[in-house]
């Protein structure tokens, strides 16, 4: 594993999202509802916009172009019209820097259809 500084942790909102450049990945660094910090691919994977412009509800992302949501934990999408996961990076947090590992992203396996759509 390769954690790199992604943001200050005093620069996220208490719920919501700040855009990093992550060694040349752009990624949304999350703070959830719950307090649970995530780090997830920036751009949406059903059209090219910035996932932390959306908006962040228990432990998801919401694009704010089409409304597809995503699953923090997992990448998984759970409201179309996406239907591709995208890369969810590992975090950890040292000396109230906001660290992320994008060398080894995670993704969800399934798409979403119409029998997996959450409701």
């Amino acid at each position: 594993m390769s954690f790199q500084a992604a943001v200050p942790l005093d620069e996220l909102p208490e719920v919501g999202a700040v855009r990093a450049d992550v060694d040349g990945h752009p990624v949304a660094v999350v703070r959830a509802e719950d307090g649970s910090l995530h780090a997830v691919d920036d751009i949406c994977s059903h059209a090219e916009v910035s996932l932390s412009e959306g908006d962040v509800e228990d432990c998801t992302i919401e694009c704010w172009l089409h409304g597809s949501r995503f699953d923090l934990r997992t990448g998984a999408p759970i409201g179309l019209p996406a239907t591709v996961p995208i890369a969810v990076y590992d975090v950890k947090v040292e000396d109230d820097m906001v660290l992320v590992d994008v060398t080894a992203p995670r993704s969800a396996t399934t798409p979403l259809t119409a029998a997996n759509k959450e409701h």
